[in-house]
């Protein structure tokens, strides 16, 4: 869900011929025109370039430790100037993305591996709740990997900085509903079984929207298993999701 220093440029020497009074002619007849040197003048002290607090507290990750492989799609309007899950308003002109999993502030760098063509991307957002899609990237990150027109495309997905995505805790998203009576009925249904089930409410463009969410578990890996137990038993398909709050 980048300040540059200028180089300096040593000013021009100026010659000046002066006109003086008829009675230092022969002076100057002598000493021809004068010369003026100006010395340049000193180049101001570079200025830091800000740091955004997000940025400054992220870590290099090593190289391939997380690299993920899917389907990548885009999002503009009509998300573009309400919140995002992290709480930023959304900037589709802005090079960021959402994904369902990876900390928000993870810096990704994202490949289309149709034609090679990348982008960096940081991630302030929740989703895609679409079957089969990984990541789902602004306006600017899907102008710079050339898929607007297509919609989707294959990508491979890199982390290179951000906090761990093996730290937090996680659940898996079995349903989303604009009545939450609708949410409370699935609710009190796996209630039994599985324990922990939270409703959150989301504030999406198109509305309100009640989504249900099984689980509070320690590791992705334990909320792929539950999502499989929750398709198997329940026929219920879900998202595994990182829990942000």
């Amino acid at each position: 869900m980048g300040s540059h220093v200028p180089h300096l440029h040593s000013l021009a020497r100026y010659r000046f011929c002066f006109a003086l009074p008829f009675t230092l002619l022969a002076l100057l007849a002598a000493t021809g025109c004068v010369h003026r040197r100006y010395a340049p003048r000193p180049a101001p002290p570079p200025q830091p370039a800000p740091i955004p607090p997000t940025r400054a507290e992220m870590k290099p990750l090593v190289p391939g430790q997380y690299v993920e492989q899917g389907v990548a799609s885009w999002y503009g309007v009509p998300f573009h100037g309400h919140r995002t899950s992290n709480g930023e308003i959304y900037n589709m002109y802005e090079l960021t993305a959402a994904h369902r999993t990876l900390p928000f502030d993870s810096v990704v760098r994202v490949t289309n591996l149709s034609n090679g063509k990348h982008a960096e991307v940081r991630i302030n957002d929740r989703g895609p709740f679409v079957a089969n899609r990984v990541i789902d990237l602004s306006l600017a990150a899907a102008r710079a990997l050339d898929m607007v027109g297509t919609g989707t495309s294959p990508v491979k997905i890199e982390l290179l900085s951000g906090p761990s995505p093996q730290s937090g805790f996680f659940a898996v998203q079995v349903g989303a509903f604009s009545v939450r009576e609708n949410a409370e009925r699935l609710r009190a249904r796996l209630l039994a079984r599985y324990g922990t089930i939270a409703i959150e409410q989301y504030d999406s463009p198109t509305g309100i929207l009640f989504r249900v969410r099984v689980g509070r578990l320690p590791s992705e890996e334990a909320a792929r298993q539950m999502a499989e137990q929750l398709r198997v038993s329940d026929q219920l398909p879900g998202f595994v999701v990182r829990l942000d709050q």
